[in-house]
């Protein structure tokens, strides 16, 4: 897959991911210092971006590994999203709560397409090691 060039939908799978979690982790600070703090002049929930920050370079260097357990970790802020939406008072955080859920959804498809023809190779890899093997 390294040799060949990429499909047009993978380039656009692999800008969807980037794109989704680096908005995402914009939002998560404009969300917990300015639009809508859950404490006034910012709150220590902006630290929930920290988890977001460590695959970030993974993902930009299209690291197979870090795009899969990243697809798993995203899936955190998809459940605060949801709980926040349905939950938060202020109609604002509420709102925000749901952009949220967007993007983490938009990144988990971004990235779980992106990685379908890696996990097809890596079959295949293994049923012809497995048929290898058992000659």
């Amino acid at each position: 897959m390294e040799n060949s060039t990429p499909h047009p939908t993978q380039k656009i799978y692999y800008v969807g991911a980037v794109a989704s979690l680096i908005t995402l982790i914009f939002l998560c600070i404009l969300w917990e210092m300015w639009l809508a703090p859950l404490r006034p002049n910012g709150s220590w929930m902006v630290l929930k971006v920290i988890p977001l920050l460590v695959p970030l370079r993974g993902v930009i260097k299209r690291d197979v590994y870090t795009l899969q357990w990243s697809s798993m970790l995203i899936l955190l802020y998809f459940t605060e999203g949801i709980v926040r939406g349905f939950s938060d008072k202020n109609v604002f955080s509420a709102a925000l709560g749901w952009i949220e859920v967007g993007l983490v959804i938009i990144y988990f498809l971004c990235s779980i397409l992106y990685l379908r023809p890696f996990k097809k190779i890596a079959k295949q890899l293994a049923q012809q090691a497995i048929h290898k093997a058992s000659k």
